[in-house]
């Protein structure tokens, strides 16, 4: 038996492997906020920029839960408008890297290894609309990373996906970044400072309420999914 018949299990394992080890690194490791902010601000505008979209490509590839840092750094120091337009730049760039990455090194294995009630699950999300997803990748439900890794594991063409990165990636940074900047680093430790903005914002929280019928529209499809192939 050569290796040659157990590559795409191995490629498969690489991934998975992979995966457990960034999500590991990415609870044993602390990113100091401001000291971000200081090292990026001691640049020029524009090197800045460059260095923060860097940053956040490589650090956010490696270590999970470190988005909410780059967030943080970038709405203090950009403003809400750049940081959110840097921060879609490095997704798009991290839409790359692990959409391909995980196609390289899984799709054949999953491809070969689902059952018949399965292989209609790939084949439907291999060919899921644009409409769904723009507001899977506008809404803050599925993680950005997962997402990546998981449409590369389909049949789904990068063309598509990438147009949905694109365009719905702004609508949730945008929306992310504003908040950040208003209310500040206690954002994701004291929620009456959400209600608090909210309440002074009415026209924010008109448009946040549209923005929460797309998250709703996000959980009713995946139901929907777990429902027909879950069981």
């Amino acid at each position: 038996m050569g290796f040659g018949k157990y590559r795409q299990g191995f490629g498969f394992f690489v991934l998975i492997a992979s995966l457990f080890v960034f999500w590991w690194l990415g609870t044993s490791l602390n990113i100091h906020i401001p000291a971000l902010q200081d090292k990026l601000g001691s640049f020029p505008g524009l090197i800045s920029a460059f260095l923060y979209v860097l940053a956040y490509v490589i650090v956010t590839f490696f270590l999970f839960f470190s988005k909410d840092v780059f967030w943080i750094a970038g709405a203090f120091l950009f403003g809400p408008f750049l940081s959110a337009l840097y921060i879609c730049i490095a997704e798009i760039i991290n839409a790359y890297i692990l959409f391909y990455l995980s196609r390289f090194l899984g799709r054949a294995y999953v491809k070969e290894s689902l059952s018949k009630k399965y292989k209609n699950l790939d084949y439907k999300l291999g060919r899921i609309s644009f409409f769904w997803l723009f507001i899977f990748r506008a809404a803050p439900v599925i993680p950005y990373r997962f997402m990546d890794m998981a449409s590369g594991l389909t049949g789904m063409s990068f063309r598509k996906y990438l147009a949905a990165v694109i365009f719905g990636t702004p609508l949730k940074m945008f929306w992310i970044q504003y908040i950040i900047a208003n209310i500040g680093v206690n954002i994701f430790k004291d929620p009456n400072l959400i209600v608090q903005f909210f309440l002074n914002n009415r026209i924010f929280l008109l448009f946040s309420l549209t923005y929460i019928i797309l998250i709703l529209a996000v959980i009713y499809k995946l139901r929907f999914f777990k429902e027909k192939y879950g069981s």
